[in-house]
């Protein structure tokens, strides 16, 4: 029997998919666009009420893992809806309902491009929520560090320093951005 995603342990998830840091691209932006193309024709415009690139991959000159994050905001009535799922489905992506935790509301999540058998493809992660989630200023990050290239280089040091850390612990790698990214979005006020 074929593992799928919903059978990896946290383990699998370490060593299948460890945490590496790479340049910058700039193609990242253009490999979004498609990607956002697919997404609208696959949803619809009218469920989509903003679609953004963020992330790492989308701040300039900072190496990231290659993986393109993309914020869709929907409204609540589309939180959580079966028929979103199965569309994105259909378009590759498994999806992940990412559960309430500190000031985070429970969200959609979806994943595309990890291929079990090591085989390497493009990885994109959807997180889909409404404008009230905290999720949604994630841009706000995105746009201070494009413009701040000091507090952009602050982030890349902190990023390899975690990636030597925790290169098979994603979720330690993840957490620990957590205080600079929090800090980075109470500048922007």
């Amino acid at each position: 029997m074929n593992k799928t995603l919903y059978d990896l342990t946290k383990e699998d998830w370490n060593s299948l998919f460890p945490v590496k840091l790479v340049e910058h691209n700039p193609e990242w932006r253009t490999i979004y666009t498609k990607e956002k193309e697919k997404i609208i024709k696959k949803l619809g415009a009218e469920i989509i009420l903003r679609i953004e690139h963020f992330g790492s991959t989308s701040i300039q000159n900072i190496k990231a893992k290659p993986y393109i994050d993309i914020l869709i905001q929907v409204s609540s009535d589309h939180l959580f809806s079966e028929e979103i799922i199965a569309k994105l489905k259909e378009i590759g992506y498994t999806y992940f309902k990412v559960p309430e935790r500190d000031n985070i509301s429970a969200y959609m999540s979806f994943g595309k491009g990890y291929n079990l058998n090591g085989v390497k493809e493009q990885i994109f992660h959807i997180h889909m929520c409404p404008k009230d989630n905290v999720m949604c200023k994630q841009t706000d990050f995105r746009d201070y560090l494009n413009s701040n290239f000091e507090r952009a280089k602050q982030y890349e040091a902190l990023k390899l320093e975690l990636e030597s850390k925790y290169k098979n612990d994603r979720g330690a790698y993840v957490l620990g951005k957590t205080d600079f990214i929090n800090e980075t979005i109470k500048m922007v006020k």
